[in-house]
């Protein structure tokens, strides 16, 4: 079935574009409100928010205009990422203008209760936008391109529940060793490591589907690509649990580590399970019977995870040995490197990341070609010799 609201679609599309350009025009300007995630000013808030209602209006409506009886466990994350995206938006960016048409606001909250709220935004913003969102992905586009059912629906709607009700008291393990009250800091990391268990079952279940299908993880790289990216999604949830412990928060907060985290599952299950779903579309879109090239799937797919791997060990070594400096005392009590010494030591670690991340940028480069000979309907040489070898069979 269409979409519900065709024009209210487009202007969800267009206004979120324009969205993105009035941010990015605050970034270069200096015109930001400082907060992490949240830097645009209060005009480009409330323009999102407007936006943003409109995409929830055509998402609901698609869904109670339905056909189909059963709402499948996909569109359930869908849902829970648009609306509690909007909460949040909505409760971390209340602020105050402090001129008559002017750019300038200031939050309505101040001191420990700003940073507890920008990072019940911060961390759940990740939470419901990058890892909700792309979970609904996810339960769609694997069992599709595997061509079997879910492995566990039970386990689906497990995961969905204590995913959305645990991840939503995390955000305080980003405030360890700051003037947030310890009970709350407490709270924050109790519940970051309880969010350790949803998260792989969601992980086996993705992979798991495969059961009575295991072949098609080798002969076909759109599943490698989904199966890797549950791979970087598993190895997330784990070390961010694991970072959320004090102990472990007091060497890797401030540091790289912190980096090579958040890009191992931004690059590695973002990135991978958003690139599986669109070599799964593009095709279908166009009506092509196959992507141009499969070869240049497994060229992107290999390309792209020597470029994660490059990126975040270069992260996560750089991040260790910057705690180590940070809190290394000589026998008199002083701290025995400067900063900028610690700044100087990480240059090495930047360029096997910027070596990194140019492999990934190629690897996308790979896959725009491969969609652009797609589109066009050409054939490579190697899938016509398939395709004639099928023929005279």
């Amino acid at each position: 079935m269409r979409l519900w609201g065709d024009k209210l679609a487009m202007f969800t599309f267009w206004g979120y574009q324009a969205f993105i350009v009035m941010a990015a025009l605050g970034y270069v300007t200096g015109v930001t409100q400082s907060k992490e995630y949240a830097e645009p000013e209060w005009y480009a808030d409330i323009w999102l928010t407007i936006v943003w209602v409109s995409y929830l209006l055509v998402y609901l409506m698609t869904c109670i205009k339905r056909k189909e009886p059963h709402l499948y466990v996909a569109n359930w994350f869908y849902l829970a990422f648009i609306i509690t995206v909007a909460v949040l938006h909505l409760g971390n960016n209340v602020s105050i203008p402090v001129e008559f048409m002017g750019t300038k606001s200031y939050s309505a909250w101040a001191g420990v209760q700003s940073a507890m709220i920008q990072w019940w935004y911060g961390h759940n913003a990740v939470g419901f936008f990058l890892t909700a969102g792309f979970l609904g992905m996810m339960y769609y586009f694997i069992p599709k391109q595997a061509e079997r059912p879910v492995y566990s629906y039970r386990l689906s709607i497990v995961h969905f529940w204590s995913l959305i009700f645990i991840y939503i008291w995390a955000g305080p393990h980003h405030l360890h060793y700051t003037a947030l009250p310890d009970w709350a800091q407490t709270l924050g990391m109790t519940f970051s490591i309880m969010l350790w268990m949803p998260s792989w079952g969601g992980m086996i279940n993705g992979v798991m589907t495969l059961s009575g299908a295991w072949h098609k993880l080798r002969e076909d790289p759109i599943i490698q690509f989904m199966i890797i990216a549950l791979a970087f999604y598993g190895m997330s949830t784990f070390e961010g649990p694991l970072m959320s412990i004090r102990a472990v928060n007091s060497l890797s907060h401030y540091t790289d580590w912190t980096i090579g985290h958040v890009h191992s599952g931004a690059l590695g299950w973002v990135g991978f399970i958003s690139f599986g779903a669109l070599y799964y579309m593009v095709p279908r879109l166009w009506g092509r019977d196959r992507l141009y090239s499969t070869k240049l799937v497994s060229l992107h797919l290999w390309i792209a995870t020597i470029g994660i791997v490059f990126y975040i060990a270069a992260m996560w070594i750089a991040g260790v040995m910057q705690g180590l400096m940070w809190r290394t005392y000589d026998d008199m009590g002083f701290l025995s490197y400067s900063f900028v010494e610690t700044v100087m030591a990480m240059k090495p670690f930047y360029a096997i990341r910027a070596m990194g991340g140019i492999l990934y940028l190629t690897g996308a480069l790979i896959m725009v070609y491969n969609f652009w000979r797609t589109i066009r309907g050409d054939v490579s040489a190697k899938e016509q010799r398939t395709q004639l070898q099928g023929a005279t069979a």
